[in-house]
């Protein structure tokens, strides 16, 4: 009796079983980490998507919300069932084929039940001069006429786009001798840009105002420039500080050993090191100088001068009683180069990293 017990194999347990568990686990973590990110997200998405939806659907005098919740009812659901697909199917091609599905079906529900309810009537402004002299003949607020859209989003572009070069130059020159040499006073500059950059920048429009008007500055695209950038530079500078410090400098000096110069291996070896810090500075320098309001409406007063956050707000203020549909048009001219730019770097920064750490 003892020999066969010690000749009984113990039990073995099952791995495929135990397997499928921790699939079936894992699947499910997944797909409550999906509704949770979904959910989170829809406050955050469905302003931009009404205001799509009436600027394609509303007339004028009237909004039709009946296609905006027609427009959700099958986008959303679509949305969950896609999410569901990629944790729910696990063979690739099979998942591939009924995704498409899907999104095949939401066409069709889209083009029965929304598309006949859509038009581009609200953006005729953008090429039909006849509206553009109808909005110019809406007194506004300030009392005056409105500017042709296309003048204030070329002072957008002026804007963002000058405020984009300054802040990525300094800050990559800054940032680059911070990382490299030594001075006397570098922690405490360190810890002073840090500091700049914690007070808020509304504390500083009166003195700023003044000195713009003291300049001969006040009322320029050019006084708002400088000073978005003496507002942004300080915290730029110490981003681009830590992508450089990530290059070891072994790499430049065995570039400066080989015959390079100082300046040629910065240019040839250091900065392609940390292109996606200067994408990423510079993404966020434009977006700043985009969407500024605060200083814009405090420093700009001439029409010719508005930008494209100014025109919106009067556009809304003076005419959102009588066409929604042309004031959603124009908040989706707003966000085009935003989500362009967005779209066309995003890959760039996921894979930004700041002083080791990715992002």
């Amino acid at each position: 009796m003892p020999e066969a017990t010690a000749l009984r194999s113990p039990s073995t347990p099952d791995w495929n079983a135990l397997a499928e568990r921790a699939r079936t686990r894992r699947r499910m973590t997944q797909a409550v980490l999906y509704a949770i990110l979904i959910v989170t997200s829809l406050p955050v998405v469905l302003p931009y998507f009404w205001m799509v939806t009436i600027s394609f659907s509303a007339t004028s005098g009237s909004t039709d919300t009946f296609v905006l919740w027609r427009s959700i009812a099958i986008l959303v659901p679509t949305i969950f069932v896609i999410a569901g697909l990629q944790q729910g199917v696990a063979d690739p091609r099979r998942r591939r084929r009924l995704r498409w599905a899907v999104i095949a079906v939401a066409f069709v529900a889209l083009l029965a039940f929304v598309a006949p309810h859509l038009h581009v009537h609200n953006y005729r402004y953008l090429w039909n001069p006849d509206i553009v002299e109808d909005m110019r003949g809406r007194t506004g607020a300030g009392g005056g006429q409105f500017p042709w859209v296309w003048t204030a989003f070329g002072n957008s572009l002026l804007l963002a786009g000058a405020q984009t070069l300054i802040v990525v130059t300094v800050s990559t020159l800054a940032g680059y001798y911070i990382s490299r040499f030594s001075f006397a006073g570098r922690e405490g500059f360190l810890k002073s840009l840090l500091v700049l950059h914690a007070f808020p920048a509304m504390t500083l429009i009166i003195p700023i105002f003044l000195i713009l008007h003291w300049t001969g500055l006040l009322d320029t695209l050019t006084g708002v420039v400088l000073v978005i950038c003496t507002l942004e530079l300080p915290f730029s500078v110490f981003i681009m500080k830590g992508f450089f410090d990530t290059v070891p400098w072994e790499v430049e000096m065995s570039a400066m050993t080989d015959g390079a110069s100082r300046r040629q291996a910065f240019f040839k070896v250091v900065l392609p090191q940390v292109r996606v810090g200067l994408i990423a500075v510079g993404i966020f320098a434009f977006i700043k100088g985009w969407e500024e309001y605060v200083f814009v409406a405090t420093m700009l007063f001439e029409k010719a001068n508005w930008v494209m956050s100014l025109y919106l707000f009067w556009v809304a203020d003076d005419i959102m009683g009588v066409d929604y549909g042309i004031v959603a048009a124009v908040g989706v001219f707003y966000v085009i180069p935003s989500l362009v730019l967005y779209l066309t770097t995003q890959k760039y920064l996921t894979q930004m990293t700041l002083g080791g750490i990715k992002g």
